[in-house]
Order: structure tokens, then C-alpha cells, then sequence
């Protein structure tokens, strides 16, 4: 990089991170997270203005757009604060952290996190997305950093003591866990808690936003066939089948976007994430071995397509992200006008393909049409035109494929990798499909030659040829879980001794001696303000829950007493949390349960 790529840029130019290098040309002296930025802030004596994100973030693109490319803010933030920028993807500790008090202190939290900090990095105030100025019932971070600066210089000794009051107290709160046996009745627990909120119209668990969360589902799957239990089985067939029909999924590319606005499944949020889709293609697999019913496979397939047509390396890693947004509008890239397609197929082959996806003239998303099957029967369309539909989505993909595309974050990261190595050798497996295997196998391997250090440690991101960042809870859980599945796809014994390998030096690395379960980041890891444990699953499921789901499918493998113990002590860990509230924890009850995931 020659001097004139760096003339206007700031500190942030020389990262690796897609998301800091989008930042890398804001007139804002962003530094990147490190000792060097806090001891500015103390020799300057400055609070330090923390912004969280992540590079397919359209929020924090927003943001960007009307705060951070401001002059204005540039000023006030350069001139007063410290300002940090951290790729939550790149930093998930950094981000669990903050996302903690974030939660603690407004009850809620998202991306972009906005926090200001305390020169020693104890936080007193926290946010999401502000404006320049405020708008709509939303404060301007111009105002909030004016008010700020100005009280830093009048109370800081106030503010000081107020940030040890808040990490003391965030830390006993969110850091007690009440232990206690798993009631013997917690399935029977967790299907009643999940039919309280079951959206009996639409399916999903929730009216909007609507979420896929696929842990409900294949939970009410387990369940629905090993209990004979039909209202079960019938909220997770339902679920998945208005998922699939909905807009959420997209009929043109494939794979799942990460979330609906509406509570039809019908307007994305039109990210696409490679977690969310490995996680789903588990569910669907899931659900055709259990009732073999082909449209399962198919969609599987179908996820599975997109994955490999359009999220892998050529070395075989998995990318992490699609962006929601294209040249500034979100879902630009996705959707249709009625003329565009009838232009494109003509008048008759038009006609068939917009009826069957409901892209009409008025459109059902700002004037543009959403292709979705909503109301539609999946069995009811004809052989004859089904073959006619799929080869029109061949030359809609061709045209699509000429638009501007969405940014790809192409950082590899391990832990998300093992969800997809997982899901392909699952996949695989059950649908006899060596193509799904290899390519696991090819996943796995690039994580093993690329993402392991000379001492053996697992590294958590890879980008640009180099990994870094000593792994978290997540990378062990989530690719020994790959692993492990891999082995029963291959049975070849590499992948288990890995696995085993790995599975020590995550007792070693994480596990609580004292209170028992397992740190979010290891003791060999920078040391932060708080050192949580994550046992809640969201999106993206917990590193204790996929610790104990690993730990239950190589006890059942090799047959170990010690693991067995060890997986038992997870779940007493916080065994009357899962009593108390069984569906953010779902994924711990099925590594305790003896269904197989």
C-alpha cells in the first residue's frame, strides 16, 4: 500500500477486518481495539467512544453514512474521546462483554453497539444506532457526545466511581448461574413454554420479528417423534414449511436470510449469514430423515447449493456473510419488478412464473415484489411445470447475478465453520451424497492445515492467508462438534483423534474449576473487564450448550466415564436456570436429553 492509499485514512487502514477496513476512511481518528488507544485515553485523560459492529450490518452501515462520514461528529469525537472501532465477528469476547452491560444498563442491545467507556475501559453509558442529530424520538449522537463531554469535565470523578458500581454489579449479576438438578418433567417444561408462544397462523414462535431459530424446531421434532406427540410434530412441520415459503428464503439464489420484519415470513432482513443457513440445513435434514418427506431434502439441497455456489474459498473455508444492502438500498439486489420478469421469460412463460411467486405489478415490498410461495401448496404444482419454474429461476439467477452484488465478508472464521461441517456431513449422510461429505471434509481440513498453531492452539479467524486470535469457547465447541460429525459421516479416525485433541485443551483453556461450565474466553486470551460464561442460546447458539453437545456425541462415541461426569457438571451449572426458563437453553437440553442432534 503506497502512501497515497494512506493519506486520508486512519489507524484502521492497516487491519484485516472487512468490517474496520469499511471505516477506514471516516475523517474519525478511529484506533483499533488495544493497550495503545487506552493509554491515549488515560495520558489525554479522554472517555473512550466504543462502536461495535459487523461489515453486513445495515444498521451500522447507516450509521456510518450519517454519523461517521460527518465532519462534524469527526470533530467532536477526535477533539474529546478516544474513539474504538471492534469487529464483533472478528472480537466475539470483546463484543459478549459489552453486549453484557449494554443489556444490563437499557434492557436491550444490537448492532451497531454504541458504548462509552471510562480510560480503563469500564463502561457508563450504552446504546445502539444514533443519528447526527436527533430525529423520531432518537437522540443525535451529536447531542449525546456534547452532554457527555461536558459532564466528563465537570463530574468525572462521579462518572469514575459510577462505571466500578456498574462492572461490579453487571458482574455478580450476569455472572451467577443457579445450579441444581434438571427437572425430570423438563421436556414435557419446554414443549409447553414453546406451544405458549407459538404463532398458530403463521408458525414461528414469536409475531415480529420472526426469527427461524432452529433449535425450537428440531426440539419439536425430537419430541414430537419420540413422544408420539402430533401438535408437537405439527409446530415444527408448519414452522419450516412457512419459512421455506416465505420471502425469508430466498426462491431465485437460495439460502435463508436471517430474519422476517413481519409475522408472515414474508419481508426479510435480507442478510444472509452462514451460521443461520448451516444450522437450518441441520433442521431440514433433520426433518425429511425423520418423515421423509422430499420437499425437506429439497430445501436442504437447496441450502446446501447456495452454500457451495456461493460462500466457500477456493481452498475450502467458509466465507461468514452476505450483505443485506446494495448500492445503499437493502434487498436491491433481491427483488423484482412484475415488467423485469415478463420482459425477461416473455409474455407466457412470465405469466406462469409471477403467478406461481407472487411478483404482481403493485409489488409487496416498496413498490418491488419479494418472491415467495405464501398460501401455496408445495405438493399441488404439476411435474411438467415444476421442471418449466426451475429452469425460468436458472435464467432469473443468470440476469440477477448481473446486478451489483452484496458485499461478502470473507472471513473465515473456525467456530461458524464447524456449524457448516457439520450440516454437510450430516447432509451427506443421511441424503447419501458424497459431493456434501467432500466438501465438509475439504472445510475441515483448511481449518486443521490454517487454523491451528504451532503450539496447537485453534485460532478463531482466518483472512488474507493468516489466522489470528487465540479461539473462543465457540471455535473448540462448534468445530469439534464438525469434527465429531464428520467422523460418523467418514469414520476416519483423523478427525476423532482432532477431536479428542481439541476436547482437552477445551477443559484446559475455559473450564471453571470453582462454579463449574465453561469460560467464553480462555485464560491464554487478553484478559478483559469481565470474563463471562455463555450458556444462552440466540441466532447463534451458546458455547457451553454446543461444550456439552460435543461432549454427549464423543462420550457416546468412545464410551468415556470422565466425559459423561464432566457434561454432568455442565448441566448442574445452571440446571435451575434451564427449570426456570427452558427455551433459552434448548440446546442444552438436547445435549442432555437422549435425543441425537
Amino acid at each position: 500500500m503506497n502512501e497515497m492509499d494512506n493519506r486520508n485514512s486512519n489507524k484502521l487502514i492497516y487491519e484485516k477486518s472487512p468490517y474496520l477496513l469499511q471505516h477506514a476512511y471516516n475523517p474519525i481518528n478511529w484506533q483499533s481495539w488495544g493497550e495503545e488507544a487506552f493509554q491515549k485515553a488515560k495520558k489525554k485523560d479522554k472517555p473512550v467512544f466504543l462502536s461495535i459492529g459487523y461489515s453486513t450490518c445495515r444498521w451500522c452501515h447507516n450509521m456510518n453514512r450519517e454519523s461517521f462520514q460527518d465532519e462534524e461528529v469527526a470533530n467532536i469525537l477526535n477533539e474529546h474521546f478516544v474513539p474504538i472501532k471492534v469487529d464483533r465477528e472478528e472480537r466475539p469476547d470483546i463484543d459478549k462483554v459489552y453486549i453484557t452491560f449494554a443489556e444490563a444498563l437499557t434492557g436491550t442491545a444490537g448492532w451497531p453497539l454504541t458504548l462509552l467507556l471510562t480510560p480503563d475501559g469500564k463502561p457508563f453509558f450504552a446504546g445502539t444506532y444514533f443519528p447526527k442529530r436527533s430525529k423520531r424520538g432518537l437522540t443525535g449522537l451529536i447531542e449525546l457526545l456534547t452532554k457527555v463531554k461536558e459532564t466528563w469535565k465537570e463530574r468525572k470523578e462521579d462518572i469514575i466511581e459510577e462505571s466500578h458500581y456498574i462492572l461490579k454489579e453487571v458482574d455478580s449479576r450476569y455472572n451467577s448461574y443457579s445450579k441444581g438438578n434438571i427437572d425430570k418433567d423438563i421436556l414435557k417444561m419446554t414443549k409447553e413454554e414453546l406451544e405458549e408462544t407459538y404463532d398458530e397462523a403463521n408458525g414461528g414462535f414469536s409475531y415480529r420479528p420472526k426469527f427461524p431459530l432452529p433449535q425450537y424446531i428440531l426440539f419439536l421434532l425430537e419430541y414430537g417423534y419420540n413422544m408420539d406427540d402430533e401438535k408437537a410434530i405439527n409446530m415444527a412441520e408448519t414452522t419450516l414449511d412457512n419459512m421455506y415459503k416465505g420471502g425469508i428464503f430466498d426462491h431465485i439464489g437460495f439460502g435463508f436470510y436471517r430474519y422476517s420484519v413481519d409475522e408472515k415470513w414474508l419481508v426479510p432482513h435480507f442478510e444472509k449469514m452462514l451460521y443461520d443457513n448451516a444450522l437450518l440445513a441441520i433442521t431440514y435434514i433433520k426433518a425429511y430423515e425423520m418423515t421423509k418427506k422430499l420437499h425437506y431434502k429439497e430445501i436442504g439441497e437447496k441450502i446446501f447449493e447456495f452454500l457451495l455456489r456461493d460462500m466457500v474459498s477456493e481452498e475450502g473455508g467458509f466465507y461468514s456473510a452476505l450483505d443485506a444492502e446494495t448500492e445503499g438500498e437493502e434487498g436491491k439486489y433481491y427483488v423484482f419488478e412484475y415488467d423485469e420478469i415478463i420482459d425477461l421469460l416473455g409474455e407466457e412463460f412470465g405469466e406462469l412464473y409471477t403467478n406461481y411467486y407472487d411478483i404482481t405489478e403493485e409489488g409487496n415490498f416498496e413498490g418491488k415484489s419479494i418472491p415467495n410461495l405464501i398460501g401455496k401448496d408445495l405438493d399441488s404444482i404439476k411435474e411438467l411445470d415444476m421442471n418449466k419454474l426451475n429452469s425460468m429461476r436458472d435464467m432469473i439467477l443468470s440476469y440477477r447475478d448481473k446486478r451489483v452484488k452484496p458485499h461478502r465478508d470473507e472471513k473465515i472464521l473456525t467456530s461458524w465453520n464447524g456449524l457448516a461441517i457439520a450440516a454437510l456431513a450430516y447432509g451427506g449422510k443421511v441424503l447419501k451424497k458424497d459431493l456434501f461429505i467432500k466438501r465438509a471434509k475439504e472445510a475441515a481440513d483448511f481449518i486443521i492445515s490454517n487454523s491451528i498453531d504451532e503450539k496447537g492452539y485453534l485460532l478463531s479467524t482466518h483472512i488474507d492467508g493468516e489466522s489470528y486470535n487465540y479461539g473462543f469457547l465457540e471455535d473448540y465447541a462448534f468445530f469439534i462438534y464438525g469434527l465429531l460429525t464428520l467422523y460418523q459421516a467418514t469414520e476416519d479416525k483423523t478427525y476423532l483423534e482432532i477431536s479428542k485433541k481439541l476436547k482437552d485443551d477445551m477443559m484446559k483453556l475455559f473450564w471453571d474449576e470453582e462454579d463449574g461450565g465453561f469460560y467464553y474466553y480462555s485464560h491464554i486470551s487478553e484478559q478483559l473487564i469481565l470474563r463471562p460464561k455463555d450458556f444462552y442460546d440466540g441466532a447463534i447458539p451458546s458455547g457451553n450448550s454446543f461444550a456439552a453437545l460435543s461432549l454427549q456425541k464423543l462420550s457416546n462415541i468412545i464410551k468415556d466415564e470422565e466425559i459423561y461426569d464432566k457434561l454432568n457438571q455442565v448441566f448442574y451449572t445452571i440446571g435451575d436456570n434451564i427449570n426456570k426458563n427452558p427455551t433459552a437453553y434448548i440446546y442444552s437440553i438436547l445435549a442432555f436429553t437422549s435425543f441425537s442432534l
